[in-house]
């Protein structure tokens, strides 16, 4: 049977997660993964668990058991509104930050509507703007063929370099030139862009953070373009060295939706995230939730809710930041002992990912079946860029890998790099 002809027409637009496909067809726990993004567990507070769900059933009862409000129960609301300072009317739960992503395509995009976002971009939230039918444009070409920046600080918004270990910023500069990027926007009208999407603290894929000033300049295009700003922070608190920036949201708290969730910071099971964002805007976002969830799950929001407010969130965040810096650090030291001339990777002030550019030859695609048979999975990085470009990158995590393969993973990973190379 042909069963095509049922399917909407959205479905065309629909991008299969290479990550999913590698959790969909390979047991992790038999090889060295670096592909997904996933926490370490032992980061889980599995201890405090029972403890939490005794406290939640004691204090609520079936209320707990129960449907909730479909902007969250308000006692998260509320202790989110006081560690973030702002008012609770602007804050709405989410299953999840991955729907905080989906619910604003949602609410603000229609099919031939613009996002821009620097190339490489979080996969997920590519996979919901192209699911939605909207163009995603390169930050860095509209920039230069809008003429913007030369009107303001007279540079291309850069990718800088992070550390002595990182790659080079002609490497991470994903500008196709003026020329190419004039045609871009000669197609692509101001009015048609309807927000900015940007990761700014410890960035997927690359663990790019932007600079103060390169957020400054993105408030700047975004009040000249009149667009609103999805500030996507899932990683800020995992902040491992240097310090720490001023979100955009602080900036421009006006037209900014600022996205977060416990996923990285209490365990990624209970699916529950939050947006920040003005209360006209989170409107209409509680509009859309009721045709989507009714409600996030109000069990595990009353047990983030005890989790944050007893102190036990922050205790637990000591003790992640800790091993969360040993991994990435343990990680640089063996790409630093193993890898070929002519690899590069980002030196990372937080979040779960390293970066890595490799010699132009490399193909990364191409050299995945190849990688998995022998026993190690990575992300090529050709499926973080909109034009699926940039084949000689990847992305590793450093944080969900079990630290007795990291070691092999990457000296397995090094060798299979150096004979693709040759």
């Amino acid at each position: 049977m042909n069963y095509s002809k049922y399917f909407s027409s959205d479905v065309p637009s629909f991008l299969r997660s290479p990550v999913r496909e590698i959790f969909r067809k390979v047991d992790l726990s038999a090889i060295c993964s670096f592909a997904g993004g996933y926490p370490a567990a032992c980061t889980f507070p599995l201890a405090d668990i029972p403890g939490l769900t005794e406290r939640v059933l004691e204090k609520y009862g079936t209320k707990a058991l129960q449907y909730g409000a479909t902007q969250g129960v308000p006692e998260l609301r509320e202790l989110i509104a006081s560690r973030y300072g702002v008012p609770v009317s602007q804050v709405q739960i989410t299953t999840s930050s991955q729907q905080g992503i989906d619910v604003c395509a949602r609410v603000f995009l229609d099919p031939g509507d613009v996002v821009l976002a620097s190339n490489p971009i979080y996969l997920g939230a590519l996979q919901s703007f192209k699911a939605y039918r909207a163009e995603v444009v390169d930050l860095n070409d509209f920039m230069a063929g809008e003429g913007v920046v030369s009107q303001t600080h007279g540079h291309p918004w850069p990718y800088k370099r992070e550390g002595p270990t990182a790659a080079s910023s002609d490497a991470l500069r994903v500008g196709r030139g003026r020329r190419e990027a004039k045609a871009v926007c000669e197609t692509v009208p101001s009015s048609a862009v309807k927000f900015i999407y940007v990761i700014p603290d410890f960035n997927n894929p690359t663990g790019k953070t932007l600079t103060l000033a390169e957020r400054e300049e993105l408030v700047a295009l975004a009040r000249e373009l009149d667009c609103l700003i999805v500030e996507d922070s899932p990683y800020r608190e995992l902040r491992y060295s240097g310090e720490a920036v001023t979100s955009i949201r602080e900036l421009a708290p006006e037209r900014t939706l600022q996205l977060g969730s416990f996923s990285k910071i209490f365990a990624p099971g209970f699916r529950i995230g939050w947006i920040i964002g003005p209360e006209e805007l989170l409107e209409q976002i509680y509009v859309c939730k009721q045709c989507l969830d009714l409600c996030p799950p109000v069990m595990d929001q009353y047990l983030a809710a005890e989790f944050l407010g007893s102190g036990l969130l922050d205790a637990n965040l000591v003790k992640t930041i800790a091993e969360y810096r040993r991994r990435r650090d343990l990680m640089v030291s063996l790409l630093e002992k193993y890898m070929p001339a002519g690899v590069s990777w980002t030196y990372p002030e937080g979040g779960l990912f390293l970066w890595l550019t490799l010699p132009p030859a490399v193909d990364t695609v191409a050299l995945y079946d190849r990688a998995l048979a022998a026993g190690v999975a990575y992300v090529a990085g050709s499926f973080f860029y909109t034009d699926g470009s940039h084949r000689n990158t990847m992305r590793l995590n450093f944080s969900f890998v079990d630290e007795a393969k990291m070691e092999p993973g990457i000296k397995l990973l090094a060798s299979l790099l150096r004979d693709a190379a040759e």
